[in-house]
């Protein structure tokens, strides 16, 4: 069964609008999570804001937000302020302007949503944004309040739908050249290439989610069953010496015995 929608609300493009639903296409409800708990009584053990000074609990009503300009030194911004300065709509993705789809980098991408019709008489509406978008190459660009900030988001069809993309904001992404700028742009051996290339071959799976499965998740899940059932808590298996990758001198002779040993999996 689908989840539901946790956002409502309507697309925009001119005077074309039409109502949707937003799901997230992620999920981590499946993962194993813990609670912390008090040892002696087994209750659990609860958070709460204290005063950095007095060590005081401080009431819901007296917190504040700050923007530190010095040393122990705040500007206080209230709810109210904060908000103001929010976009006036928080239900309606009016789409501004568009991209073309191979312009932006994975980079800038953040978190996907489902988009769908919420009206089968707003269909038609959302379809021809869809279809254009889809003929043209390119991807609509707007910005929504989610999860309590004002963000750019990405528009791309897909298939009978629309993902919607949450995108980075300019001062989270840093710039590759930076780290890539180093690197020398030097030119490997042909040979070398041709190795490798017979190694990434031999090694060319189809893609399947399958590949992205936590093991220690399923290892946690055993070790809950087993206590569940009153069984023992499990020995830690002893982990092995990880050594350390030996320098590799001669890359040919490495890839020969790599290419060796790929065929020696295959018999």
């Amino acid at each position: 069964m689908a989840p539901r929608p946790f956002w409502k609300g309507y697309l925009k493009l001119s005077l074309v609008t039409c109502p949707v639903a937003m799901t997230p296409a992620t999920t981590e409800s499946e993962k194993v999570r813990f609670h912390t708990l008090n040892r002696k009584g087994g209750h659990r053990v609860v958070s709460q804001y204290v005063d950095a000074v007095s060590g005081k609990p401080v009431a819901e009503d007296d917190e504040v937000k700050g923007y530190q300009r010095g040393e122990d030194e705040y500007v206080l911004l209230e709810d109210d302020e904060i908000d103001a300065v929010a976009l006036e709509s928080t239900r309606t993705i009016d789409i501004d302007m568009f991209v073309d789809a191979d312009s932006i980098g994975w980079i800038w991408y953040d978190k996907p949503h489902y988009l769908t019709p919420d009206d089968p008489v707003g269909e038609e509406a959302f379809s021809v944004i869809r279809d254009a978008m889809q003929s043209t190459g390119t991807v609509g660009i707007s910005r929504l309040v989610m999860y309590r900030r004002e963000r750019a988001v990405m528009l791309e069809p897909r298939g009978k739908g629309i993902v919607l993309w949450t995108l980075r904001y300019g001062d989270e992404v840093r710039d590759p050249e930076d780290y890539f700028g180093k690197i020398e742009n030097a030119k490997p051996d042909p040979k070398l290439m041709d190795m490798v290339s017979t190694l990434i071959d031999e090694r060319t799976r189809q893609w399947t989610p399958a590949m992205t499965g936590d093991p220690v998740q399923a290892r946690l899940l055993e070790i809950i069953a087993s206590k569940k059932k009153g069984k023992k808590r499990p020995t830690k298996a002893k982990d092995k010496a990880e050594q350390p990758p030996s320098n590799v001198i001669n890359i040919m002779d490495a890839l020969r015995k790599s290419i060796g040993s790929e065929a020696g999996k295959r018999k």
